[in-house]
């Protein structure tokens, strides 16, 4: 009840505004301050204010507020912890599942302890890379001062 009266006082001043503003012949403010006015009214009218006071004043409400934010909180902790630990939930179900296959079976024979037995033999690849050359002490300005000669410096 108090809520439907203060969103009509509301909506009054407003609208006496508008008639003040539209009086000193600036009419597009005057209908958009209207347009803002009748709003608190509408919002009355359409029992949208009576819900909202509903909710607001239930203590059950802000209780279910609470544990919602718990639950947030707990879940958005978990994902830090999980994205500090470095794994994921796919690297950790495929672990399990490692594991789970790692069983040997008792006729099996014990794996080699030679690197790539059992591998094709490939060709020696060498690095990919190139070794970087160490840069004589006076090649370290040398673009710099073709860029300055460039321009006239």
């Amino acid at each position: 009840m108090l809520a439907e009266t203060i969103c009509s006082a509301v909506s009054a001043a407003g609208l006496g505004i508008a008639a003040i503003t539209a009086y000193r012949k600036r009419f597009l403010t005057a209908a958009r301050i209207a347009a803002y006015a009748l709003v608190p009214v509408g919002l009355v009218m359409t029992g949208v204010v009576e819900w909202a006071s509903g909710i607001a004043f239930k203590p059950s409400v802000w209780i279910g507020f609470g544990l919602l934010a718990v639950a947030w909180l707990l879940f958005m902790t978990t994902r830090a912890v999980e994205r500090r630990s470095g794994s994921t939930r796919k690297e950790r179900r495929a672990a399990r599942a490692a594991e789970r296959g790692a069983a040997v079976a008792p006729g099996a024979s014990s794996p080699s302890l030679t690197p790539g037995a059992g591998r094709a033999p490939q060709a020696q690849e060498g690095p990919k890379e190139k070794p970087q050359q160490a840069a004589a002490p006076g090649d370290d300005f040398s673009d710099i001062e073709a860029i300055l000669k460039k321009h006239g410096i």
